[in-house]
């Protein structure tokens, strides 16, 4: 397989956040030990990539695999030599100076802070297993510990009843001094506590103006303090953008492991089961866990293509000459602040950004 990224999918947590519809298995104990022989039993059965580039561990809770399951699940994979980057997504309260030391001598270069937020009430409200003064303890034990890169998690649009103050939580976020900021607009997904609440009537989600200032406010203060927007949802100081997601957004071929991971290899696209116990279940039996699959086609890779490029500060080039309705249609968006058009490259800015899916349909 000519991929060169790596996504293994840990779907371990202690517990399910409010706003969480993830692939997860809550867990008092987590079966590190037979998750890995699982995911040993995958990797055998998988055509692998030549060369590795990137490996990504994403869940779920990927730390809480601990000090020694991060090791042995890079060892497993090789993830020690040649690597541009190895990223492990983490919860503030399982970064300690050994855990983080063990995971710098696996290979990992990049770690991935779920902070969320930095008020006590907000995460409590989130469910959320940390207290406010995590994220800075573990970020000082990443450092401690010469992991390079530490990107932090912030979630935005909160509900008006929770009296979130933003600004104050970008004031802590920035102190952190992160070389990348992820953030996330709350959405209400149905199948989720938060959904469930918000039907009853027990919680009201903040409303589109609120979202949207939310938003450009995050915009104006991490760029100001030399922060560069290259996606809809993240932001790193120059020379620190993800090399992974980068190439989720540039469409190259990947390859996913665990449950509910994804593979492409730029034709096909295929998915594994989504429960723990069902992809554990196929392996154990010596099946395939891959649930399904779809190919894509000419026309299907040139709208994903335009769809993912519009998402980054790249944006698409447009083929010339524009047709009369095209070209009206964006100067249209130039003079209204959604897009910056400089034929035949086409960007989106921030207020484009908050229209994204508008914008690409009407394309």
């Amino acid at each position: 397989m000519s991929a060169r990224h790596l996504y293994v999918h840990v779907p371990f947590c202690r517990r399910r956040c409010t706003y969480c519809d993830f692939s997860i298995a809550v867990r008092r104990r987590v079966p590190v030990r037979d998750y890995l022989a699982a995911l040993a039993s995958e990797w055998a059965r998988t055509e692998r990539p030549a060369a590795l580039a990137t490996v990504y561990l994403g869940g779920g809770t990927p730390s809480l695999l601990g000090a020694d399951g991060v090791a042995r699940l890079a060892d497993l994979v090789g993830a020690h030599a040649g690597l541009e980057e190895f990223t492990l997504e983490a919860n503030p309260e399982d970064v300690t100076d050994e855990a983080a030391r063990a995971w710098a001598r696996a290979g990992v270069t990049r770690l991935s802070l779920g902070a969320q937020s930095f008020d006590p009430g907000v995460l409590a409200w989130m469910h959320r297993t940390h207290g406010p003064d995590a994220a800075a303890a573990a970020v000082a034990s990443a450092r401690r510990a010469g992991i390079a890169v530490v990107s932090l998690d912030l979630i935005f649009a909160l509900p008006d009843a929770l009296g979130r103050d933003l600004d104050a939580d970008v004031d802590r976020l920035l102190a952190l001094a992160p070389q990348h900021v992820s953030l996330y607009g709350l959405t209400v997904e149905d199948h989720t506590p938060l959904g469930r609440a918000a039907a009853r009537g027990a919680v009201t989600p903040a409303g589109e103006q609120r979202y949207e200032a939310e938003y450009l406010r995050l915009h104006e203060r991490l760029g100001a303090e030399g922060y560069r927007f290259y996606e809809v949802s993240n932001a790193a100081l120059p020379g620190f953008e993800a090399v992974h997601n980068r190439a989720y957004w540039r469409l190259a071929p990947y390859l996913g492991l665990g449950p509910s991971a994804h593979s492409f290899d730029g034709v096909a696209r295929w998915w594994n089961e989504a429960a723990y116990a069902r992809w554990r279940a196929a392996l154990d039996r010596g099946a395939s866990p891959v649930a399904g699959r779809e190919i894509l086609g000419p026309k299907q890779r040139r709208l994903e293509s335009l769809y993912l490029g519009l998402r980054t500060s790249d944006g698409v080039l447009l083929e010339e000459p524009l047709a009369p309705a095209l070209a009206a249609a964006l100067s249209g968006w130039s003079a209204a602040g959604w897009a910056e058009v400089d034929a035949p490259r086409l960007r989106l800015t921030p207020k484009g950004w908050l229209r994204l899916d508008e914008l690409a349909a009407s394309l």
